[in-house]
């Protein structure tokens, strides 16, 4: 039999409980971090962080004390002792407080597994363990969330977000084989335009970053006025930047590894990392620059090509935007201005942000040569100087 590589993916379900139901959602997350400071406090003293060493400790009275399924005493356990795994001289992550003794927040995530939840997908229904027994709430969920929960493997994590539960669940999903490709759809990612190809389509960032400077605008204004509706706004308002610039990160990847997967091509794009530290840009430029959310994208395209069997690879992306993809000229001067490339030597121009796509997609061939690859001897530039090229 041969295996079938999957993905971890995680969907995210909205729960609506009635007003009974919500309550003993809420009472279910502070019982269940309650014990975790407790158990918590017990593995800080004793300085003892092994999950069953800590699980002999407490168990009993955790279970006593605090009125929990066995399964759920289980869970909190874990997530204390993970909550060690990083460093065990400091408070853990995901603790209100770095004090002797640390303490868990009250509404914090609670892992619930298939013992103590399950998946009724026909009825849009789960049935969770709460403090007042079982219950059973319906969800709301995109389609696609409703596929991927059909690969349900391991914990469900129930978290409350803004007033509304959510439940964010691992799954796993099949990948497609990866593809044999000989060439590579080149993408360039920048501010004006999120993304650009080697094909010389381009997807503009002008409707993100009108958003951001609006709501920019917005939040200091209501950061200034101060009153109590300004605070009620600024708190409906958080995030709402957030998820619709990782819908459009969505939008785009699916586009890109789509047009890759029907070519029969592998994705090529920059490795970016740490570039806020090797930039400087103008005071006017610091918002805009560091909300640029090429990591987020980048994620989005690597584990949509892994689902669909389409290879990527990462290139240095030093001089992309100013080597000439005629002549291979390197220049500064090359880069007119955003959106134009003109090459000082050969006359070659285009738009700059595709001119750096090819570049990025010719890096991720194979010992491929940086260098033009015309079948002339000559070429003649604007000017009518003759340049020879190096084959």
């Amino acid at each position: 039999m041969w295996y079938t590589p999957c993905m971890k993916l995680t969907a995210k379900v909205k729960l609506q409980p009635t007003e009974a139901q919500a309550d003993s959602l809420k009472r279910t997350l502070e019982t269940g971090n309650a014990a975790c400071n407790y158990i918590s406090g017990v593995a800080w003293e004793t300085k003892t962080f092994g999950k069953f060493q800590v699980q002999k400790l407490v168990y009993e009275t955790v279970r006593k004390t605090f009125d929990l399924t066995a399964q759920l005493v289980i869970r909190c356990i874990a997530k204390v002792t993970d909550s060690y795994k990083l460093d065990k001289k400091t408070a853990p992550r995901g603790c209100a407080s770095v004090e002797a003794t640390p303490t868990f927040k009250p509404l914090g995530s609670i892992a619930f597994d298939s013992r103590i939840l399950s998946w009724k997908l026909d009825r849009n229904e789960v049935s969770i363990w709460t403090v007042d027994g079982r219950q059973k709430i319906g969800f709301l969920c995109h389609d696609r969330a409703k596929e991927i929960l059909l690969g349900v493997r391991g914990e469900s994590d129930l978290c409350l977000i803004d007033g509304a539960f959510y439940l964010f669940t691992s799954c796993e999903v099949k990948e497609e084989s990866p593809k044999d490709v000989d060439t590579f759809l080149g993408v360039d990612m920048g501010i004006k335009n999120i993304a650009s190809d080697s094909d010389g389509n381009q997807y503009t960032g002008q409707t993100v970053n009108a958003l951001r400077k609006r709501h920019a605008k917005l939040r200091s204004k209501l950061q200034s006025k101060g009153t109590q509706s300004a605070r009620r706004l600024l708190k409906k308002r958080k995030r709402k930047e957030q998820r619709f610039a990782k819908d459009v990160n969505h939008q785009i990847s699916k586009s890109i590894v789509l047009r890759a997967k029907d070519t029969d091509r592998g994705i090529a794009i920059e490795e970016l990392g740490g570039i806020r530290d090797r930039v400087t840009v103008r005071k006017a430029q610091r918002r805009q620059h560091h909300s640029w959310a090429f990591s987020d994208l980048r994620l989005k395209i690597e584990y949509k090509a892994k689902l669909h069997g389409v290879p990527v690879i990462s290139v240095d992306p030093r001089n992309t935007s100013r080597t000439c993809t005629a002549c291979g000229c390197v220049d500064k001067a090359n880069r007119k201005s955003q959106s134009v490339f003109l090459c000082v030597s050969c006359g070659y121009f285009a738009n700059a942000d595709t001119n750096a796509a090819v570049n990025i997609s010719r890096r991720a061939l194979v010992n491929a040569p940086n260098v033009p690859t015309l079948d002339v001897d000559f070429y003649t530039n604007v000017s009518g100087t003759s340049l020879r090229l190096q084959s």
